[in-house]
């Protein structure tokens, strides 16, 4: 693996080192952190996340895609996060797209390195964009996902969700809890 970069990136700038470097990367206020390795149980949850909005997209007919990280979503001049999911709604990104502009639901799965910063800057961080209207943090090892949401009057407010189903709406998807942990 490549050294990483001593020195302060912009967005354009990381982007264009990051698509020759393997592994994950996330640029935070112009410095590149690496992704540390997943758990079986994090890669687990990330692909029930991704099935499960998918499933919900395809059932109410919407122009929107779920995707799996890999994309990255600009948090400001010198921020790229990494959602481990997300939903954009409109038309299909070009094939050749290394960042989501307008993300409507971001995921993150907590991991034993990730949990404070899922928390604190991500969610500072997402709710920054317009777009987003969902953030997940959803916990891998125990029933738990934290539903953060902002109104339509700019609000955020916390849903912590431990049964039942998750409703995003907008856009309008909707998925039982079972689908990512299976039954109670």
């Amino acid at each position: 693996m490549a050294a990483l970069p001593k020195d302060r990136m912009t967005v354009e700038e990381y982007l264009a080192w990051s698509e020759s470097q393997e592994g994950r990367y996330e640029l935070i206020d112009g410095v590149v952190y690496a992704q540390a390795s997943e758990r079986a149980a994090h890669a687990e949850m990330k692909l029930a996340v991704a099935i499960a909005f998918t499933n919900a997209i395809r059932k109410k007919g919407l122009e929107c895609r779920a995707l799996v990280d890999g994309m990255g979503v600009r948090v400001g001049a010198k921020t790229v996060f990494e959602p481990d999911a997300m939903v954009y709604c409109g038309p299909r990104l070009p094939p050749d797209a290394l960042l989501v502009e307008n993300p409507v639901i971001v995921v993150e799965v907590i991991s034993p390195t990730s949990g404070r910063n899922d928390n604190t800057r991500k969610l500072a961080g997402y709710f920054a964009l317009p777009s987003i209207r969902h953030y997940l943090v959803i916990d891998p090892d125990d029933r738990l996902v934290v539903h953060h949401e902002r109104r339509d009057d700019g609000v955020v407010v916390s849903h912590i969700l431990t049964e039942g189903r998750v409703t995003l709406d907008p856009p309008g998807l909707s998925f039982a809890l079972e689908e990512l942990y299976g039954a109670a």
